[in-house]
């Protein structure tokens, strides 16, 4: 996986990299990867886990801008709650000029995805969401009462709390190297991104359904070893209950590294209802009829399977 991903950002397609600066702080720093289309107004973006940094997402951002999607995988700077982050979300987009888009997020960043919708919610900014692993409530990690201390522990006691929630015991081949991937991400960030993301992670907040009920929603998750709990999933559940719902057998913590064709499948199947409209995140011209059947066809079959 690290020699697949500098290959990527070899390909003649490049993606963009970007270092943004929209607070005040001149240390507050957004980086992101934008790739496909510039032409796109309404493009996919992926927001990471506590462990992860923009390119967690290659595989995604190799597949989709291949078949003419256009996809921002961002790193987010030092937010110490969510009002803070979903200001600079904001603004980044304010400065990218995207008035609507996709969001894809992962544990937390499904969290920050769904909090940003919800902060939006009177002048909508978020077309539709697509969830993995995530989760609306804090609470269920149990560690309210401990998210205003994160900030005065050492680099290698957050690392510990993290690593704690990764998948122990055999693991297949790409899962293995995943997880050894987002080691090698999660050692790449340092004492005080580490502290803000846990902290935006753990401290007291939830997700106000009623403020972003009309999202369409796509919730991903997994059956096997996940840090997320049947409860969270369960509680996800009734959170969106017309979602649709993206199962994978497996896939641990992290699919989108160890099963990322079936995510890519899935992203697509999400984004298929937008085709045609101002809010597709592909470029028309890469659309074909009989494609379009294809994933049509794809997407009744997957509904079959749902309500089996």
């Amino acid at each position: 996986l690290k020699i697949l991903i500098y290959l990527v950002f070899l390909l003649p397609n490049m993606p963009l990299s970007l270092q943004i600066i929209v607070d005040d702080d001149d240390s507050k720093v957004w980086s992101l990867y934008d790739a496909g289309p510039r032409s796109i107004r309404c493009p996919l973006i992926f927001l990471p886990p506590v462990s992860g940094t923009a390119d967690v997402f290659f595989q995604q951002i190799l597949a989709l801008t291949g078949w003419g999607y256009r996809v921002i995988a961002l790193q987010y700077p030092v937010y110490w709650d969510h009002l803070e982050f979903c200001d600079g979300f904001r603004k980044l987009l304010d400065h990218l000029q995207l008035d609507k888009v996709h969001l894809f997020g992962a544990s937390l960043g499904g969290f920050l995805a769904q909090k940003f919708a919800e902060y939006t919610h009177k002048s909508p900014r978020v077309q539709s969401l697509i969830l993995c692993n995530s989760f609306s409530d804090t609470s269920i990690f149990n560690q309210t009462w401990t998210a205003n201390s994160f900030w005065l522990m050492p680099a290698f006691m957050l690392k510990k709390i993290v690593l704690g929630n990764f998948a122990s015991g055999p693991l297949d081949p790409e899962m293995a190297d995943g997880i050894d991937f987002m080691v090698d991400r999660l050692e790449s960030l340092g004492q005080s991104e580490l502290a803000s993301r846990l902290t935006l992670n753990c401290q007291n907040s939830y997700v106000e359904p009623h403020k972003i009920r009309d999202i369409p929603v796509t919730i991903m998750d997994v059956f096997d070893q996940s840090a997320l709990s049947t409860e969270a999933k369960e509680e996800m559940y009734k959170l969106y209950p017309n979602a649709r719902r993206a199962h994978l057998k497996t896939g641990g913590n992290f699919p989108y590294l160890c099963r990322s064709a079936e995510v890519n499948l899935y992203i697509q199947i999400h984004l298929l209802q937008f085709h045609g409209t101002r809010y597709a995140a592909i470029d028309p011209s890469m659309v074909s009829a009989e494609e379009l059947e294809v994933q049509k066809i794809t997407l009744h079959t997957s509904s079959e399977q749902e309500e089996q």
